[in-house]
């Protein structure tokens, strides 16, 4: 496996340089993850990009780095200390210098002059491309057709300066591979069809197959790519997409279409979904179906749009004024994202409610290989009690709220013959007419309130790999649980026996099976990213959080890397262990 990571100003190509790599990478047959940092403006600042390829899936970024690319002195000083005997490629114009005690060899290229020989500056990223690839061995023809196919629609002369860029780069760094110590040779790829996606794009990907044929939305970070997906895509199904003026706009034109009948989602991130929250409990109170997409991000307020946090769990489950019930599914890996999107209607229409499908920006916006023949499988679509037609005998009026065995009461779409009924935010009676009843009232909060427990007969709403008496289990959600995936494996090669949980399905909370999958571990440890520890607050709340729990808390907007998780865990093990004896 090979680390591989360009830094320079934001602004100047670091994304699409990184965006060849990685693309390469997966089309040669390598599994590939990808994670970028960058600051919430247009230019400037310092950015990187950073791609792990290897021949098995990879779910999280590292704190080790192989291959450095550095187009200013910046990046050597802020990312050169990941480097443990590897290479610097850096750009001469800026007369790179290590900085004492770095472990790495600089071997500097006239990336800048090569650039502007060929006509161009701008070129310098491509000439990065093509060092890069001599570098790790992976050959140059698989980046020029790379090259063709991304700027074919730009002309041909477009396409032939690029590729000549990339074949400047490739001999100059082959001129001076002598030169280098450390040199890397990649277990060649077992050829496989995988498509290079991002959470958002696997979110999206599955509300198309779920029959999802109206997104509502407004541009915000990191939820934007969502919309811009299924822009590309709804054309072919007959679906919109319709920019709102706001966020209220957009929750509350998704309950309509809804209400209606259409499969219909908006997505968001914090800001957005404080403001959505009032139209969230209309949805609630009157039993409407919606989907809602959290990418979570960095808060309060704006707070830090692009870094990543997990802090909007609890107002997902209970933001809002009054009590009104809401479903919150989590995915952790492109296939559950993938999987998530479509199962999300499913649940919205089953049970008649608002859905949350919580992500967080690095499940968002990073990308990685998932197989093709995953997300190609048709998907079910279950779309609840509906209620098309009436009998000729009916003379009783539609009774939209009606009571339930299983809480969830018939409904129709507006137009059925038969099934007119009111639907208002305001307390009713079960045909829609307003109630201030007291029976009725306790009642209808219970009906409303019971009838989503009956999800976890549906789905596992948490999931052990993983020993079942381990010595430590590590919970998470999110990208979160993706790191503490690759942390077990640390954990294990240190003689740990280490197991993995993480939630499915965090509202309603799973109680027996939570408590079930925990029972054996010795040692807990909730990872999240977040100042107040709200996964740990949850299991508080069902009376589970006992002496064996403890919480590693992150919430500086930089993703968990496995190597720091482990440490921690490591540590937490060895001090219960002085404490015994």
């Amino acid at each position: 496996m090979i680390a591989w990571k360009i830094g320079g100003d934001q602004g100047e190509g670091i994304d699409s340089t990184g965006d060849i790599v990685i693309h390469v990478a997966n089309r040669l047959g390598y599994y590939v993850y990808g994670y970028k940092s960058f600051s919430s403006r247009i230019k400037g600042g310092h950015t990187h990009y950073k791609v792990r390829l290897g021949t098995h899936p990879i779910q999280a970024a590292t704190r080790h780095t192989d291959i450095l690319v550095a187009l200013n002195q910046e990046t050597i000083e802020l990312e050169g200390s990941e480097l443990q005997g590897g290479v610097i490629l850096a750009d001469s114009a800026f007369s790179p210098v290590l900085p004492p005690g770095l472990d790495a060899q600089l071997l500097a290229l006239p990336m800048t002059q090569m650039a502007k020989e060929l006509g161009s500056g701008l070129m310098r990223n491509m000439i990065a491309a093509g060092a890069s690839a001599a570098l790790m061995g992976l050959g140059i023809q698989p980046f020029y057709d790379y090259v063709a196919k991304r700027f074919g629609t730009k002309g041909a002369e477009v396409v032939k300066a690029n590729q000549m860029a990339l074949q400047r780069g490739y001999q100059a760094l082959s001129e001076s591979a002598h030169t280098l110590k450390t040199t890397w040779t990649l277990t060649p790829p077992i050829p496989a069809d995988r498509l290079v996606m991002t959470g958002n794009d696997a979110v999206a990907l599955g509300a198309l197959a779920g029959g999802c044929r109206l997104m509502c939305g407004y541009p915000i970070t990191p939820a934007t790519d969502i919309m811009e997906s299924l822009v590309k895509w709804f054309p072919s199904v007959g679906g919109a997409v319709v920019q709102m003026e706001d966020e209220l706009g957009s929750i509350t034109a998704a309950i309509g279409a809804g209400f209606a009948g259409a499969r219909a989602m908006t997505a968001t991130s914090g800001p957005g979904l404080s403001l959505m929250q009032e139209a969230i409990g209309l949805a609630a109170m009157t039993e409407t179906p919606v989907v809602i997409v959290d990418t979570q991000r960095g808060g309060p307020s704006t707070g830090m749009p692009t870094k990543q946090e997990q802090s909007d769990l609890l107002a997902m489950i209970y933001g809002g004024h009054g009590e009104a019930p809401r479903i919150v599914i989590t995915p952790s890996s492109l296939e559950e994202s993938f999987e998530d999107g479509y199962e999300a209607f499913n649940l919205a229409e089953i049970y008649q409610t608002p859905v949350f499908i919580a992500t967080d920006l690095s499940l968002a916006l990073w990308q990685q290989s998932i197989e093709r023949s995953y997300v190609q499988n048709p998907v079910p679509i279950e779309r609840g009690k509906i209620v098309k037609t009436f009998g000729s005998n009916t003379s009783e009026p539609f009774q939209r709220y009606a009571f339930t065995a299983d809480n969830i009461s018939p409904r129709t779409l507006p137009g059925t013959p038969g099934g007119q009924y009111l639907a208002t935010g305001v307390e009713h009676a079960p045909s829609g007419k307003v109630s201030e009843a007291p029976e009725n009232r306790a009642r209808m909060m219970d009906k409303r309130l019971h009838k989503i427990q009956s999800i976890h007969s549906r789905r596992q709403g948490f999931l052990v790999q993983g020993p079942a008496n381990a010595d430590l289990m590590l919970i998470g959600i999110g990208s979160t649980a993706a790191v503490n995936r690759e942390a077990a494996q640390l954990l294990q090669q240190s003689g740990i026996a280490a197991a993995v949980g993480w939630f499915r399905t965090i509202a309603p909370f799973p109680h027996e099976l939570f408590a079930s999958a925990t029972q054996g571990s010795l040692h807990i440890l909730v990872v999240e990213q977040n100042a107040t520890g709200q996964i740990a607050q949850l299991i508080q709340m069902q009376g589970l959080y006992d002496q064996r729990f403890a919480t590693l808390l992150k919430y500086d907007g930089v993703p968990f890397l496995p190597e720091d998780v482990a440490q921690y865990a490591q540590q937490l093990i060895a001090s219960s262990m002085e404490v015994t004896h």
